[in-house]
């Protein structure tokens, strides 16, 4: 999935295909370098989301800045780049017969997530949960009051910073983090302490 943590005002997501999109019109216009027309576009601003199932055709307009997160994989097919040439000037390598094979032809104008929140702000705290997949679950945290938080579980996490400044604290040591910034807490290490002025907000990643 990818959460947008900026985005200029007429920032665009390629997402999924535009409705009614054949894969024989698709394969036509790989051919003339137009099948960007076949893409549906979605307008994104600072913390929206957005599911990137597999076999979903998937790319990112300019002026944005988001974090991926996603199950360990190192494969990527390029089906298209934007008719541009790589750093040596040579059009970089498509890998097309992957790509038609992969893609869900089927897979329309998806659109944003929308979470669920599950925790209000009457703690000072507001959890929203954006994503719960069998590999990863995904929520956003809100802290606007106190000064500390204590995450506790036997599991790894992942803490991103999306506002604000925040510690790491654990025996003693200490890892500061700021927007941007990511820090694991090892499934061995079953309670660590958040320390920060608030408003703070951090993504809070945690195995499925």
């Amino acid at each position: 999935m990818w959460y947008i943590a900026d985005a200029r005002p007429d920032a665009e997501l390629y997402v999924g295909l535009r409705r009614g999109v054949t894969r024989a019109e698709f394969e036509r216009n790989l051919k003339d370098g137009s099948v960007a027309d076949c893409f549906h576009r979605v307008r994104v601003k600072s913390g929206d989301a957005m599911y990137l199932p597999s076999g979903r055709v998937h790319a990112i307009g300019a002026g944005i800045v988001i974090f991926e997160i996603q199950q360990n994989s190192d494969t990527t097919f390029r089906v298209f780049d934007w008719n541009r040439p790589g750093l040596d000037g040579k059009p970089r390598e498509l890998h097309l017969e992957q790509s038609l094979k992969c893609i869900d032809f089927d897979d329309f104008e998806p659109g944003l997530m929308e979470g669920e929140l599950l925790s209000g702000k009457d703690g000072g705290i507001e959890r929203r949960s954006l994503l719960k997949d069998p590999l990863f679950s995904v929520a956003v945290m809100k802290c606007l009051r106190g000064e500390s938080l204590e995450i506790r579980g036997a599991t790894a996490e992942i803490i991103g910073v999306l506002q604000g400044r925040l510690a790491v604290v654990h025996r003693g040591e200490e890892i500061r983090l700021a927007p941007g910034q990511f820090c694991l807490k090892p499934a061995g290490v079953e309670r660590v302490t958040l320390n920060f002025r608030p408003p703070v907000s951090f993504l809070q990643i945690r195995p499925g």
